[in-house]
């Protein structure tokens, strides 16, 4: 009896090690393709839309091969970014409290869930939008091209960046607490969550179908920054973890 809960003691403590030191090493990721992604997207000006300052482009479109690759640049780490969040989540379940890991489940439910979203959101951008520009196809590419503030691209971005601040919470919700440390994650998670969700709530009523690139910008000013911040103190907490997982 004794042998066999010895070895499953054994066994817990491999996971647990796994999940923190994997944990670290998506944590870091996740900070430096979120800040690259962000560090390229500042410079990368609106085309179109209200907030375009020049040179822009109107419907339908058909002049933005003369901006690609340059627009796109911002993609190629942000496709990224919502998979290795679903990482985290996983190496969080993992090692969460017996009681707090259905919230586990459920934030990594959503993370697979948004991650699914903005990543077919971008590919899609890259792998068809672009090559239809370059090449002058341009039936069909309005409703979809990053640059239609009431496109398909906009509406799928919401949506993703909405279902990954409703990870948060439940992400926050698997911490205890106890640490000064994870009572930062914990708020940082529920602070990422709230601007999100409310400015989209508070957007939604204000400008209605005008809604346009608003609240894109806003969802991904929160939910990018959040990201930042999240990937240095998990990997911090993460590290602290695996210490304490060593035999």
């Amino acid at each position: 009896m004794g042998n066999g809960l010895d070895l499953d003691q054994v066994r817990i403590t491999a996971v647990n090690r796994t999940a923190a030191r994997l944990g670290f090493w998506a944590s870091i990721l996740l900070a430096a393709l979120t800040a690259i992604a962000l560090a390229i997207g500042v410079v990368t000006p609106p085309r179109s839309g209200g907030f375009c300052t020049g040179p822009c482009i109107n419907y339908p479109y058909k002049d933005a091969a003369q901006f690609i690759p340059h627009d796109f640049l911002w993609m190629a780490p942000a496709i990224l970014m919502t998979p290795v969040f679903a990482v985290l989540m996983a190496c969080l379940h993992s090692l969460a409290q017996l009681e707090r890991r259905l919230f586990g489940v459920i934030a990594l439910c959503l993370a697979s869930i948004a991650a699914t979203v903005v990543t077919l959101d971008y590919f899609v951008q890259i792998e068809v939008i672009v090559p239809s520009q370059l090449l002058g196809e341009a039936d069909g590419v309005a409703l979809f091209t990053q640059y239609n503030p009431h496109g398909i691209f906009i509406a799928l971005e919401d949506l993703g960046y909405l279902i990954l601040s409703t990870a948060f919470v439940f992400a926050a919700l698997t911490f205890q607490h106890v640490t000064r440390l994870e009572k930062a994650i914990r708020w940082t998670f529920f602070a990422g969550a709230f601007l999100t969700i409310a400015s989209f709530l508070w957007m939604s009523g204000r400008y209605g179908a005008d809604l346009g690139v608003r609240f894109e910008l806003a969802a991904i000013s929160f939910d990018w920054t959040a990201l930042i911040l999240l990937g240095i103190l998990l990997a911090v907490y993460f590290h602290r973890r695996t210490q304490s997982t060593l035999p």
